[in-house]
């Protein structure tokens, strides 16, 4: 099985997580809900990746939002992609959202009650990878 580290971040706003639609573009798991996510590349930390795909995906520079809380790496298992995720959860407090829009990635966001997340469509470990962080 393949491993690939990747990072999930969930951006918080006034009490609600945002979480993201993947677009039928992307190379997985479309269609379904997704926190800001990426792959780590090179030598890159956790947060120096989050802050690069928080600005990608909500076009949200560094300045926007604060680091609230980082989680335990959290293995995934998906045996139908032969891959291994190794999800490095952050949780992201957003200072404003002056700017704020979605690039090709998604098709669609909302702000959810944490409590909601576990009755979604989500990217495998999603509720468990919000649990370390909330």
């Amino acid at each position: 099985m393949h491993e690939q580290k990747v990072v999930t971040c969930f951006l918080v706003f006034e009490g609600k997580v945002l979480l993201l639609k993947r677009s039928q573009r992307v190379g997985s798991y479309q269609g379904r809900w997704a926190g800001v996510a990426g792959y780590i590349e090179g030598q890159r930390s956790p947060e120096e990746q989050g802050l690069i795909e928080i600005l990608e995906e909500t076009s949200l520079p560094a300045a926007a939002v604060r680091l609230a809380r980082s989680g335990e790496i959290l293995a995934v298992e998906d045996p139908a992609l032969n891959t291994r995720w190794l999800v490095h959860p952050l949780k992201w407090d957003v200072l404003s959202l002056d700017g704020f829009g979605l690039d090709w990635e998604h098709t669609e966001c909302q702000w959810f009650n944490s409590n909601e997340i576990q009755g979604l469509e989500t990217v495998p470990g999603l509720y468990f990878a919000w649990e370390s962080v909330k």
